[in-house]
């Protein structure tokens, strides 16, 4: 029986939170709940994933605003004792205005809001993101398509904060094409302990091939691995 506990954070404005319920419930089978925003405790999750949308309507900043949610406060003990917690699009937002991540997302470089598919090279394998990835299983593969949709996804960082990323290789997926301007085509980081993940692709969009494709599941298959181990 699988030990994996997913907990999907719920803010106003969320809107790819059914998405992602529904490839860890459905696609992948894992036991997953949703956590209202409100809520002070996530129970007995053991990882969290923070959906992509428009939380709070983007006011100040994106995430400006859900950092300071009830729940947050939980997630940060609970990323900073080493649970996985994951931040797609607005949850990767999230997590830098948090301080679980390094950097910042800026406006797109041409100021206009992209919703397409990219490809992204995937930089580390040796993660508990990117384990199913890796060379020994039947998902090898050194690229995946998924969807974006954003208009705040330009990825920077100060030059130090960058080198340190490349060294420890934080740096996890690289866009091939540049949707956004991101500094060194960055469009997925992790912390420097390795468990916690933002990027602004949509992995839960790209789980299964009737949506056009399934590689962006194996993200969510590499966690319930590393949390049965």
């Amino acid at each position: 029986m699988s030990k994996a506990k997913f907990g999907v954070v719920v803010f106003p404005g969320s809107n790819c939170d059914h998405d992602a319920y529904n490839t860890l419930k459905h696609v992948i089978g894992q036991d997953t709940e949703f956590l209202w925003h409100k809520n002070s405790s996530i129970g007995d999750r053991n990882a969290i994933i923070l959906p992509g949308g428009f939380s709070y309507g983007d006011y100040l900043r994106c995430g400006a605003i859900a950092r300071f949610s009830s729940i947050m406060k939980e997630v940060v003990r609970f990323a900073n004792s080493g649970g996985v917690v994951i931040g797609i699009c607005n949850g990767f937002q999230i997590l830098c205005e948090s301080g679980l991540l390094p950097g910042v997302l800026l406006r797109n470089s041409d100021l206009k809001f992209v919703c397409r598919n990219v490809t992204l090279n995937i930089e580390n394998k040796n993660t508990i993101f990117t384990k199913a990835y890796g060379e020994d299983g039947t998902s090898a593969v050194s690229k995946l398509v998924v969807p974006v949709a954003h208009g705040d996804g330009n990825y920077f960082c100060e030059e130090n904060t960058l080198k340190e990323l490349n060294e420890n290789g934080q740096v996890l997926f690289r866009y091939e094409d540049n949707p956004n301007g991101s500094i060194e085509n960055i469009a997925g980081i992790t912390n420097k302990a390795g468990n916690v993940l933002g990027m602004m692709p949509h992995p839960e969009r790209a789980s299964e091939d009737i949506v056009g494709g399934s590689r962006g599941r194996y993200i969510f298959e590499s966690v319930t691995e590393y949390l049965n181990s």
